[in-house]
């Protein structure tokens, strides 16, 4: 695969001048794509746990007994030349490869008579003998999502940094969450920083949990359901880890008594698994991070984060975004916060519209009520309703596939943007041969549920080598931004890489009020 390709403040066709569309004129004139390419780059890696016998795809017996065995039987001088070496070559491609090594070693520890009695140098050598590397981005880099940064001090006039979210592909088709930065210009132009070959991962913090995702999720009509509502009435509404533990103690003495009780406890550390908080190093580079599926929810990719600025009913702001939890057998919408890019919160959510792919939160509460989009019966646009940012019940659909481009399903393309003229939706919808568009909807600002204006036909469609790629034909995106009066969209083509094109905001709008 080839290395990113990015731009400079110069490069770039202009986009298009135009602010108006003219009636029965097709939208896709107002696109102007742009020679700005983010490519999948395998040099990116992690590390990740290495137990000999059980790999990734391969379930087996552990052979580790025999490879420390090995290990132990080693002279310390070749034991520091294999270290050394080791060092030498992985330590570049990591943030800190030593605390990594040191961290895993405490993970295997218990696995030796007296760990204490051994070197330094070979405890950090049986560290990495059950460590492997994890290429994130070997197979694909795809679906982004565009915010402002936080920080936009060293920004030239007429300048916005961003950060972008993507979605990268690795081994085993397992998707992690990465980020990007850059600027856009007033002309809707791109530049992206290169984002290097070092990567870094989080480090878990105390969380806390909501009861009523845990209620939601354990369901009611299970045949161990009395022990499980002895755990949820003495559970607060919100919890911590140490608190959970403690319940289950006080149940799991109870196993001879009550039947089924291992089962309901591990279902209980499931949940508390699946909701969870992490914190980067404050020293490393915001595109060195990687979020890598951490619970059993998502323990097969955590797809296509749709991240939007945030502002509460008091004016708090954060960043807040939903992504897709893949386990394996059973996809579902996660919520992740932040509020400087270093400290993570995903949790679960729940409700009828927290359901499949597809959900996006808006920007800030309208009339009162927290408020989403969802694709919860799995084919149409909906809105979605929410007194707490947890529990999301359907409330009326907005978009369905009605069209010729959409026959196959309709959804939406990242969260929605507020404009004077309304709530701007981009969209995406499923043709024959699984083609993908990407359209646009408009909604009543004070009442969403209202749709005040729809495309006709789609904006954004694959053409030339966009629809070559590891699945062909899609174009599709989590979200973009508006800059000088430039809707600036990052796109992922054939979900192999990431592209970049610019519209109009004020034709946009135009055509969508004529529609």
């Amino acid at each position: 695969m080839t290395p990113p390709v990015h731009g400079s403040p110069a490069a770039g066709p202009a986009p298009s001048a135009r602010t108006r569309l003219a009636r029965g004129e097709d939208p896709r004139s107002l696109v102007t794509r742009h020679d700005v390419v983010l490519r999948p780059d395998p040099r990116r890696v992690i590390t990740k746990l290495f137990i000999p016998g059980r790999e990734l795809l391969i379930r087996g017996d552990s052979r580790a007994d025999p490879v420390m065995r090995r290990l132990l039987a080693m002279p310390e001088e070749d034991v520091r030349a294999e270290l050394a070496g080791i060092v030498a070559r992985y330590a570049p491609r990591h943030h800190d490869f030593l605390g990594m090594l040191q961290a895993r070693f405490a993970q295997i520890a218990p696995r030796f008579d007296d760990p204490t009695e051994l070197s330094v140098e070979r405890r950090l050598l049986a560290a990495a003998c059950f460590t492997m590397e994890f290429a994130v981005e070997t197979a694909a880099l795809f679906n982004p999502s565009m915010v402002a940064h936080p920080e936009q001090s060293d920004c030239p006039p007429g300048w916005l940094r961003f950060v972008m979210s993507v979605r990268a592909v690795g081994e085993g088709h397992v998707s992690s969450i990465e980020f990007r930065t850059g600027m856009v210009g007033p002309e809707g132009q791109v530049v992206l920083d290169d984002p290097g070959t070092r990567t870094v991962l989080p480090e878990a913090i105390p969380t806390r949990y909501h009861k009523d995702v845990f209620v939601q999720h354990y369901g009611s009509r299970r045949p161990d359901g009395e022990s499980a509502e002895f755990i949820f009435d003495r559970l607060p509404d919100a919890f911590d880890v140490d608190t959970l533990h403690e319940v289950l103690a006080s149940v799991r003495r109870q196993a001879l008594t009550r039947g089924g009780v291992l089962s309901v406890i591990e279902r209980f550390e499931w949940m508390a698994a699946s909701s969870y908080s992490v914190e980067f190093p404050a020293d490393s580079a915001l595109d060195e991070r990687v979020i890598h599926p951490v619970g059993p929810a998502e323990s097969h990719g955590m797809e296509d984060l749709r991240l939007t600025a945030y502002a509460d009913a008091d004016g708090r702001r954060d960043f807040r975004g939903t992504y897709t939890a893949f386990s394996g057998d059973r996809v579902e919408p996660h919520l992740l916060m932040t509020d400087d890019f270093i400290t993570f919160h995903m949790s679960q959510l729940a409700g009828t519209a927290a359901r499949n792919k597809g959900m996006a939160l808006f920007p800030r509460p309208v009339g009162g009520r927290e408020l989403a989009l969802s694709r919860w019966d799995r084919e149409s646009t909906s809105l979605a309703v929410a007194q707490d940012l947890v529990r999301w019940e359907a409330d009326v659909t907005l978009d369905a596939p009605d069209r010729m481009w959409s026959l196959i399903q309709s959804g939406n393309c990242g969260p929605p943007i507020e404009t004077d003229a309304g709530w701007l939706v981009l969209t995406h919808g499923v043709g024959p041969m699984r083609r993908y568009a990407i359209s646009a909807i408009l909604l009543d600002r004070e009442d969403p549920s209202q749709v005040i204006g729809r495309l006709a036909r789609p904006l954004l469609e694959a053409e030339g080598t966009e629809q070559v790629g590891y699945v062909p034909h899609v174009v599709y995106s989590c979200g973009g931004l508006v800059h000088h009066g430039q809707l600036v969209l990052p796109y992922g083509a054939s979900d192999s890489e990431v592209r970049f094109a610019s519209i109009p905001l004020e034709a946009l709008l135009a055509a969508l009020s004529a529609s």
